[in-house]
């Protein structure tokens, strides 16, 4: 897994994975459990935002978590211990050079990877000869391109493609959601189910806005302002105007919406 994270690996970052894992563990994982005494991998782990809901859901289970940043897979470690988990193990890897022999898990859990990736259809390829015949694979991931929100704001809309842009110069696809089911379908998984998981805020949310529109997506746009501006996609004052309005939609009268796709396929 070689290619640019396009969000960078600071601090910053760091605390926004936390707050975007916390913020949706419902939405997203409310039906992520895996069964005693099965062997799960995860691919891309990160800074372990999601592995402690992983660990805590499936306690019976043995989590292998792999992730190509030593600095990410120490933070994840220190997330784990801090939880007081103890079905997780770290290993530093690379998808597309993985060192476990073919069919070695029962299960594969993939959040967030798969939109980095120039190659993702290859990835599902390789992360399937490590599952075991009638192990499965469940894959989440995001699309900016099912933003909205209230009041709309054209300066708004031109900040998220200018993140857009920038993930896919990085080799990545923002937009990568709505192709999971075709993905995997070409990977070789059978039985293959797609659901949405949609987003919605509104005042009557305070939560929300805060861990969801403020500090998950509206953070992340703002986080690649030097990024668009150096590679010419925007102007200063376009992309400052864009931010205010998404900061908009968390006032009395906003609403912003967006849509995760989670997918489950079976060897």
């Amino acid at each position: 897994m070689t290619e640019g994270y396009v969000h960078g690996y600071d601090l910053r970052e760091n605390v926004r994975l936390q707050d975007q894992a916390t913020t949706l563990v419902e939405l997203l994982h409310a039906d992520t459990a895996y069964p005693a005494g099965s062997c799960v991998l995860e691919a891309g782990c990160g800074v372990g935002a999601q592995t402690v809901t992983l660990a805590k859901n499936s306690p019976g289970a043995a989590i292998l978590s792999i992730d190509i940043s030593e600095t990410s897979i120490a933070q994840a470690e220190r997330e784990i211990q801090a939880a007081g988990l103890t079905n997780v193990r770290f290993q530093r890897g690379d998808i597309f050079q993985l060192p476990f022999a073919p069919q070695s898990f029962d299960h594969v859990f993939v959040c967030f990877v798969l939109e980095h990736l120039a190659e993702p259809i290859a990835a599902l390829g390789k992360l399937k000869a490590l599952l075991r015949p009638g192990g499965t694979i469940t894959v989440i991931e995001g699309d900016h391109g099912s933003a909205y929100f209230y009041p709309d704001s054209a300066a708004a809309r031109a900040a998220i493609l200018c993140q857009v842009r920038l993930q896919a110069r990085a080799g990545g696809n923002a937009l990568i959601g709505r192709s999971l089911y075709p993905l995997l379908v070409e990977a070789g998984y059978r039985d293959v189910r797609v659901s949405p998981r949609l987003v919605y805020v509104d005042a009557s949310r305070p939560e929300l806005v805060e861990g969801f529109t403020k500090k998950t997506f509206t953070a992340m746009i703002e986080g690649v302002r030097q990024a668009a501006l150096t590679a010419g996609s925007s102007d200063p004052a376009t992309f400052d105007k864009g931010i205010g309005d998404l900061y908009r939609t968390t006032e009395a009268d906003g609403t912003f919406c967006y849509t995760f796709f989670k997918a489950l396929g079976w060897k």
